[in-house]
């Protein structure tokens, strides 16, 4: 029914706003980066109030789901009893929950935080409405049944799509629907954590992949700070995470902020091949895709049973890490928990976000490296809850790959000035680190695997989804070796081609001539009969495989500046198979353009 009625009547109502905005700027004579920062206002007031709500539900939810079973069943979190259990079976109610959204809506809870990032840099920014609900609805689902996850991305989601939806309405460019949608990101995040310029600095460097443009920036500022002012009104003038004051003991202490962000940014490469390793053996287990989201809450459930700190968010147990309240073998035991029950509620079909558990396997691991300090150095004066809340956004920068809004996070969350050196030192060497160990981040993985590098830019990555296979011409032609000058004359003159693979007598690529080969000795008439055209060939062929994409391809024909490539066999490199063209990769680009293109204006 909302798919059939709902559209036309707000494609009606946005016709009317759309022209009563012309009509606006133009009486005001108001300009498009005035009227873009106008919108960012509105989005992030929006931006902000989403957040709220999307908080207000998981509320709800955990009300429903967790707090009125522990009351029924009488079960204590915080001290052992049979009856605890039974808290095994609560992200698995969640589960159920999640199946219906499944049924319905399986389309807009695909994809994740990585397939936000496709949309907003390779597909124009044009987010769906409808996913604001369906998946932030699922996403609050999952948090409040106990799924091991974050909010952070699906609230960026959500603002996201408040600012996209703006865009739409107005038939802005793509380029100003991406700032828009940037606008709602950091929105969302400013909102979470009451940190307007960690929100900034995630929509520019985790959004917009550090693209900086002063009329974006000065936009994304606004909403973000539009969003702080909502929730502080909201909610009051508190962040998520409450944290201790920050002390530096000593600067000698500045070396072991450095090894701990070397020991992070190895354990973040760690849970990144980890999380996708156990993702991979989700997927391949055969039972009906409908069922993973049970049987991976009782998973989660089952380690809940001992370690409950893993269920939800996690953000009560990173503000008791923060404060000390842990012993150095819980935390390291915490930090292999938090890894499994986090993949394992995202690989089994809870949606949900990475941010707040790479907050909580921070804290962890950053609070047990402390207490082990402590231990060594008992007179030095140290806190473990230092090195818990660095190790925090240490952890979230190596993750994540995005130094920059770990580093204000922290500073914006501690309102300390004395925390700025050993975070800036344990998230730029933690980032490095990681970077080394491996090459993706946590949200870039899966795209990896499909052949899309969003750094690479829209254009590449068409080329990188077309292989050469799909493009290239099986009919060949080729010449003979053993092909006279004069005959290759008089066969050139017939064709339009400018290039020709070498065959032998059984048909295998031998080598390859130009016209350009041929010219030089085109005025020696002597030699038209006494000279083969293998002696003036290249027999250094550059070839491609029918397997690998047009953007390989592309790059071999520009390495020696020619007009066609043999496309041949992996074993032999000489089994001819089709040949392919500059014409053809050019032609099949913008086949696939104009088709995406098309597909991007039906969403």
């Amino acid at each position: 029914m909302m798919k059939n009625h709902l559209p036309p009547m707000f494609s009606l109502y946005a016709r009317k706003l759309r022209r009563l905005t012309q009509q606006f700027l133009s009486h005001f004579r108001i300009s498009d980066n005035t009227f873009l920062i106008i919108l960012a206002v509105i989005v992030g007031l929006l931006g902000g109030l989403g957040n709220y709500l999307f908080r207000k539900t998981i509320e709800v939810i955990h009300w429903l789901v967790v707090e009125q079973s522990l009351e029924f069943f009488d079960i204590s979190l915080e001290h052992w009893s049979i009856q605890r259990i039974l808290v095994m079976f609560l992200p698995a109610i969640g589960g159920l929950l999640v199946i219906p959204l499944w049924i319905l809506f399986g389309k807009d809870l695909k994809g994740g935080f990585a397939g936000f990032l496709v949309k907003v840099n390779l597909k124009g920014a044009k987010l769906p409405l409808r996913p604001l609900f369906t998946k932030g609805f699922a996403s609050a689902v999952t948090l409040g049944a106990g799924g091991s996850a974050g909010q952070e991305g699906p609230i960026a989601v959500i603002g996201g799509t408040i600012g996209s939806q703006f865009g739409k309405v107005f038939k802005m460019s793509g380029d100003r629907i991406k700032v828009l949608v940037a606008c709602g990101a950091a929105a969302g995040v400013a909102a979470t954590f009451n940190a307007p310029l960690a929100g900034v600095f995630f929509a520019t460097e985790i959004v917009l992949l550090s693209s900086f443009e002063v009329a974006s920036f000065t936009s994304i500022v606004i909403a973000s700070g539009m969003a702080t002012v909502v929730s502080r009104a909201l909610l009051g003038d508190v962040s998520e995470v409450v944290t201790p004051p920050y002390v530096l003991g000593s600067f000698w202490e500045i070396g072991l902020y450095v090894l701990l962000g070397v020991l992070i940014g190895a354990l973040a490469a760690g849970f990144i091949h980890l999380h996708y390793k156990i993702k991979d053996v989700i997927d391949a287990i055969k039972v009906p895709r409908l069922s993973k989201p049970i049987f991976g809450g009782l998973a989660v459930g089952f380690i809940g049973i001992g370690l409950p700190q893993v269920f939800g968010n996690g953000y009560e147990f990173v503000g008791a890490a923060l404060f000390g309240h842990y012993t150095w073998y819980v935390l390291a035991l915490l930090v292999i928990a938090k890894m499994a029950a986090t993949s394992i509620t995202l690989g089994s079909g809870f949606p949900g976000g990475l941010f707040a558990p790479c907050l909580f396997l921070g804290a962890a691991a950053g609070g047990a490296y402390g207490e082990v300090l402590e231990l060594i150095f008992p007179a030095a004066g140290l806190s473990s809850g230092s090195y818990a809340l660095v190790g925090m956004g240490a952890f979230l920068a190596a993750a994540t790959h995005a130094p920059m809004t770990a580093i204000f996070l922290l500073f914006e969350i501690t309102d300390s000035y004395q925390v700025i050196v050993p975070i800036m030192l344990a998230c730029v060497i933690g980032t490095s680190f990681a970077r080394h160990l491996k090459k993706d981040s946590l949200e870039t993985v899966e795209l990896s695997r499909l052949g899309i590098d969003l750094e690479a830019g829209k254009e590449r990555n068409i080329m990188k989804s077309l292989s050469v296979g799909e493009v290239m011409s099986h009919r060949v032609e080729t010449v003979p070796e053993s092909m006279t000058l004069g005959s290759f004359a008089k066969f050139i003159e017939k064709t339009h081609h400018t290039n020709f693979p070498l065959v032998d007598e059984l048909g295998e690529l031998t080598g390859i001539i130009s016209v350009q080969d041929f010219m030089g000795v085109v005025f020696e008439r002597e030699l038209m009969d006494l000279v083969v055209i293998k002696e003036l060939a290249t027999n250094d062929v550059i070839v491609v495989h029918a397997e690998e994409d047009l953007d390989t391809a592309m790059r071999r024909i520009g390495y020696r500046n020619i007009e066609q490539l043999p496309v041949v066999d992996r074993e032999t490199h000489r089994k001819l198979y089709g040949i392919i063209s500059r014409r053809d990769m050019v032609s099949a680009y913008n086949r696939a353009l104009m088709s995406r293109t098309l597909g991007e204006e039906d969403d």
